[in-house]
């Protein structure tokens, strides 16, 4: 004991100075873990941070610390020293492994050699992963919150080896930070996504109030438009000014009455089509549809209703790119509302057109009562509309198989403003009376915008007016507008010309009896040309149309003049020989009211 006291007091001090400044070692990678949760760094940061220190001081192969997901299974989320990544990628069931036993009893545990403990609950899949890990010996510490374990922290080594006390415990310690890390990060994380919740909210209020005042300004310009006597016009422009791009504002029928740009952003025109598929879908939906054309441009549709009474729509287009396609939810308020302003502007110019319709009608009645001839209180009353009543020298009657006379009376006196006339219901007849140059060209022209606006088959039947005799005019319009139902004509615009000998024949009541007399009068040549596939009757109504001369008839068919002869021969054979002087009015008009009847049906 003498001879080496002095070496024995060296050992001891060499011991006691080595355990200091492990423990130095130790308090200060505390400390610097401590500091490092102070800052309130990102979360990884510091569990990156506490298992890099832990490393150091536990000296092991590795360390890595795993925490309990959603789905309440462990997955690393921070490790030091050489590990394999499909090692860390692996999602470890909570309840088994080293991990699980020390989630359960929320206390430390480690095992000499991982792959021959019978202590714990194995897992196939891990056991290869320690396997191919070459992992043997590891300690595992909880990460407990409140009571909770969350996670664990581990140490891990690939021989065998013990873990002591003041390894365990500052392993622990360690972990314990690291749950003050975890609990402190989700307590930031939670106070951060309020306030960034709270600002959200509150620039979503500002932005809501900004909406909300810009809507009650358009609203407050809609109402002043309305107020200030404006039109449906006036309305689309300020709604083009204040939503950009354009807007359009159709009737009924799908046709545009207005349409107005933006100034500052106008947009390109939507094809007819696309618009016309939008307005259905707006129409069936009963709310304001957004959809995007074929030219890329976006449009959002709104019906104008009253009550059950469909009365256009309004259409909203601008360019694709810049909105994407789905407009402010505010927008479409703005424009729904507008559809209620222009359906009240609209019953009121409908109440006025309606009043000046039924002041037409009226009109146009009493000149047809009243003719021949023009009362001087007649005169004044016209002459107040802008009307001259001497210049209203046609009468015009239209039919149509899928309309009132009432409705289409409606489109007559559109019509009858643009042309300065009158126009009304009489006797049950949608009627017009109206002054014509060409009344030809005027009776056509009439059949063609009807056509347009309707979209069906309409008939248009006109005849000039003489000494100011509306009442003849109108019954033989009547009468020939009959005779052409009879015969088959739906869709067309004649004057009474080619009908009024038969208006005048045929009592037009009684539409059989024109069935009977084209029967009566060719219908043994009709049989002849159907049983044997000639052409007699075309024959026959050439023969009387170039007044019953053979070489004009055999030239107008492109037939030899004997063929002609051998046809006529035919003719005589059927008919009889007598043809040509008995009941030749009666063949005469048989034909041509089968030529009538035959250009009626035929396809177009």
């Amino acid at each position: 004991m003498v001879s080496y006291p002095g070496g024995e007091a060296k050992s001891c001090g060499e011991a006691e100075s080595c355990s200091l400044v492990r423990r130095q070692r130790e308090l200060a990678s505390l400390y610097a873990t401590a500091k490092s949760l102070t800052a309130l760094g990102e979360l990884d940061e510091v569990l990156q941070s506490i298992v890099h220190h832990a490393h150091d001081l536990i000296s092991a192969d590795f360390t890595y610390l795993s925490l309990v997901g959603a789905d309440g299974r462990l997955s690393a989320r921070a490790s030091e020293g050489t590990i394999s990544s499909s090692f860390l990628a692996a999602c470890i069931p909570a309840g088994v492994g080293l991990g699980g036993k020390v989630l359960a009893s929320r206390s430390p545990h480690w095992v000499r050699n991982y792959a021959a403990t019978t202590l714990i609950v194995r897992d196939p899949d891990f056991d290869r992963l320690v396997a191919t890990e070459e992992l043997v010996a590891l300690l595992g510490v909880p990460l407990v919150i409140r009571g909770e374990a969350v996670g664990a922290l581990f140490a891990g080594d690939r021989s065998e080896r013990s873990f002591q006390a003041d390894e365990i415990a500052l392993l622990s310690a360690f972990a314990d930070h690291a749950a003050v890390a975890l609990d402190n990060a989700r307590l930031y994380e939670a106070s951060r996504t309020a306030l960034q919740e709270l600002k959200s909210a509150y620039r979503k209020i500002e932005d809501h109030m900004a909406v909300m005042q810009r809507a009650q300004a358009i609203h407050e310009a809609l109402t002043g438009v309305v107020l200030g006597g404006g039109t449906p016009g006036d309305v689309a422009q300020l709604l083009a000014d204040q939503l950009g791009g354009g807007v359009t504002l159709l009737d009924r029928t799908g046709t545009a009455l207005v349409h107005r740009e933006s100034a500052s952003s106008p947009c390109r025109t939507p094809a007819e089509a696309d618009l016309a598929d939008a307005v259905k879908k707006a129409r069936r939906s009963g709310r304001c549809t957004t959809s995007v054309g074929t030219v890329g441009v976006a449009r959002s549709v709104a019906s104008i209703q009253a009550g059950d009474n469909y009365l256009g729509a309004l259409a909203w287009s601008r360019e694709a790119v810049a909105d994407h396609g789905t407009p402010d939810d505010t927008d479409l308020r703005t424009l729904e509302r507008a559809t209620h302003i222009l359906g009240l502007l609209i019953l009121k110019e409908r109440a006025v057109a309606e009043a000046g319709e039924r002041l037409s009608g009226e009109l146009l009645t009493e000149l047809m009562v009243g003719s021949p001839g023009i009362s001087p209180a007649q005169r004044a009353r016209t002459r107040a509309r802008n009307i001259d009543t001497d210049r209203l020298d046609l009468v015009l009657v239209a039919d149509s198989p899928t309309l009132s006379s009432t409705d289409l009376s409606h489109h007559l006196h559109d019509i009858a403003r643009d042309r300065s006339g009158l126009a009304g219901e009489h006797l049950g007849k949608a009627t017009m009376i109206l002054h014509s140059i060409d009344d030809d060209r005027t009776v056509e022209e009439v059949h063609q915008r009807l056509r347009r606006t309707l979209g069906d088959p309409v008939l248009v039947i006109g005849e000039r007016v003489v000494n100011h005799d509306w009442s003849r005019a109108f019954s033989l319009a009547s009468r020939c507008g009959a005779v052409m139902r009879a015969i088959g004509h739906t869709d067309l615009g004649a004057t009474t010309g080619r009908y009024a000998l038969y208006a005048m024949i045929f009592d037009t009541e009684r539409a059989r009896e024109l069935d009977r007399f084209i029967s009566d009068s060719i219908g043994p040549l009709l049989d002849h040309d159907q049983r044997r596939g000639t052409d007699l009757v075309d024959t026959l109504s050439a023969y009387y149309a170039h007044r019953a001369n053979v070489t004009a008839t055999a030239r107008a068919l492109y037939v030899h003049v004997n063929t002609l002869l051998k046809r006529l021969d035919r003719v005589s054979n059927v008919l009889g020989p007598d043809w040509r002087h008995e009941n030749e009015l009666e063949l005469q008009l048989g034909l041509r009211l089968h030529q009538l009847r035959t250009i009626a049906t035929a396809p177009s």
